[in-house]
């Protein structure tokens, strides 16, 4: 027996009856050899954590664009916060840890630089749309290495492309991981914005502070409890009705005075501008895309998806470079 079947196993033995096992994943659209030491959604973690598209993720805005200080949130530690809140859930719950986690790492793939900026423009130009929980999957079926994608299993990819609150993903873990962005964002980027001196703590509502608590700390851990508690040995991932309703109150507060906020979000109006005009720039000169892009056209997929593809996978540092090269006049010099 090989040191993954032992793995898999163990998994029967210990794992919720409602856990994805990895023995019966429903598999990769491509078949291939199995490791003899790593199930299956393990492998594809490590292929995630591997990739370009995760690397660029450190250099890609959370919430506030190219902010000054070293401790703002970016898309990369946005993700590995989710996938800390996943793996604990998961774990809580004897739940396939490692399929929260490869669906965690894996979820915000696609998004585009300049955060939900960037994917406005894109969705507002391109004739095909730009969603990036999409993207996300087509990142990695289609665009990482050179375009023979990642080769993930069904589960992973059903739960990146359902982790928004409109999807609905087919296992508990994929359902833990759209709970886990939820918690991840709201908690982050309200300790990101009283950094920020937009907003101060006592400035929560009180029946929201009533029900989850006055610091950042406390509501995070009052949202894991809560889901942990309210799911325990049943076939789904839940929370309590008070705390899901403050959760959303939260959000909302966090839209009108964060998320729409004039002063924090005065930058992207310039950021959609940009976007739109990189786009416009590679639609008109489609060799100046990558080569495995340009074969992608070739091969009949349309120019203005592969554009999008190109523009957005961009981190906010090269498109901003870019554009100067682009359209910056340089000094003249001998």
């Amino acid at each position: 027996m090989t040191i993954r079947e032992q793995l898999e196993q163990r998994e029967k033995e210990y794992l919720s009856p409602y856990a994805a096992l990895s023995a019966r994943s429903k598999g990769r659209s491509r078949p291939e050899e199995q490791c003899d030491i790593r199930p299956v959604f393990q492998r594809d973690r490590d292929r995630i954590l591997h990739c370009k598209a995760f690397r660029r993720l450190k250099d890609k805005t959370q919430v506030f664009l190219t902010p000054d200080g070293d401790h703002y949130r970016t898309r990369l530690t946005h993700t590995l916060e989710v996938s800390q809140n996943a793996r604990t859930i998961a774990k809580a719950l004897r739940l396939n840890e490692e399929l929260a986690e490869a669906i965690a790492l894996g979820h915000d793939l696609g998004h585009t630089p300049f955060g939900h900026a960037g994917e406005r423009a894109l969705n507002r130009i391109c004739p095909m749309g730009f969603e990036h929980s999409e993207q996300s999957v087509r990142t990695v079926d289609k665009l990482e290495k050179n375009g023979a994608g990642l080769n993930l299993t069904y589960e992973v990819r059903d739960g990146i492309r359902n982790h928004q609150t409109v999807g609905t993903p087919g296992t508990l873990e994929g359902k833990v991981v759209r709970l886990s962005d939820k918690i991840a964002y709201i908690h982050h980027d309200m300790d990101d914005s009283v950094r920020a001196g937009i907003l101060k703590e006592r400035d929560v509502p009180s029946g929201i502070r009533e029900i989850l608590g006055d610091t950042a700390t406390v509501r995070l851990d009052r949202f894991i409890h809560d889901i942990v508690m309210n799911s325990m040995d049943r076939d789904d991932i839940r929370m309590s009705e008070p705390v899901a309703r403050a959760m959303q109150e939260l959000r909302q507060f966090m839209f009108d005075r964060v998320y729409q906020n004039q002063e924090a979000k005065s930058e992207e109006q310039k950021a959609e501008m940009l976007m739109e005009t990189l786009y416009g720039h590679f639609l008109k000169k489609l060799d100046d895309l990558p080569t495995e892009l340009r074969k992608m056209i070739a091969e009949g997929e349309p120019k203005e998806k592969v554009v999008c593809d190109h523009v957005g996978a961009m981190s906010d540092r090269y498109a901003i470079s870019l554009y100067e090269e682009l359209y910056i006049p340089k000094s003249w010099h001998i």
